[in-house]
């Protein structure tokens, strides 16, 4: 039976975060190396780890937290393997050298704790969602780990002059140095969303990437806040 499961065993940890199949993140911890995780995405770890929910240098920003319930996270310190999961959504791993990147709150699922980060408005978004929308934006030289409701692209936005056009409901990640805005078209309603009548879309311009997942479900997206 061992060796019928062999092929289901952790390799070789070779970075801070690696993806173990499409849907689990590996994370190696260390002293003095903390995370903070999405509350509940812990599916097994090996060695000696703690964990904090919502800890206090988190408390302020949870004020703040798109949801309107607290911020959804916490603190694991330690040294082992950690193994993250949620819901059995694709796990992207993304290793930012001096950059940013504005997430969907949703699609959060762990990232190094020395980064810098924060939930701030989307700018250009307010008139469209009353007070605006919310986003988390993470930066810094370290990891961070997203969910995906399955493989998701990554759209370059730099390789012309036109702009990109994203359902809300199936973004999940973008850089921060691009432009962004929104579009309301009926004409468009049967193209973009599955909405009926009127469509409303968000247009990228700039140098930058944004990441796009397969799914629509209105549960994964901007949060507004009221």
């Amino acid at each position: 039976m061992n060796q019928q499961l062999a092929g289901y065993a952790p390799t070789p940890t070779v970075a801070r975060m690696e993806n173990h199949g499409n849907a689990m993140l590996k994370v190696a911890m260390a002293t003095g190396q903390d995370l903070f995780a999405r509350t509940g995405s812990v599916v097994a770890y090996e060695g000696f780890i703690q964990y904090e929910p919502n800890p206090p240098a988190l408390r302020q920003v949870a004020a703040q937290w798109v949801t309107g319930e607290g911020a959804p996270l916490m603190k694991c310190t330690g040294d082992g393997l950690l193994y993250l999961a949620d819901y059995g959504a694709d796990v992207v791993v993304v290793n930012l050298d001096n950059d940013a990147l504005s997430v969907n709150g949703t699609n959060v699922l762990a990232f190094d704790a020395h980064l810098q980060w924060g939930v701030e408005r989307v700018k250009g978004m307010a008139k469209f969602a009353g007070q605006g929308l919310w986003n988390v934006q993470i930066a810094g030289t370290g990891w961070v780990a997203l969910t995906s409701r399955g493989t998701p692209i990554v759209v370059d936005c730099g390789r012309g002059d036109d702009e990109t056009y994203v359902d809300p409901d199936a973004l999940v990640a973008w850089s921060p140095s691009l432009k962004v805005k929104g579009k309301r078209s009926f004409k468009a309603s049967s193209l973009i969303g599955r909405g009926s009548g009127e469509a409303y879309q968000m247009a990228f311009s700039g140098q930058g990437i944004v990441v796009v997942q397969p799914s629509e479900d209105s549960t994964d997206r901007l949060r507004v806040r009221n």
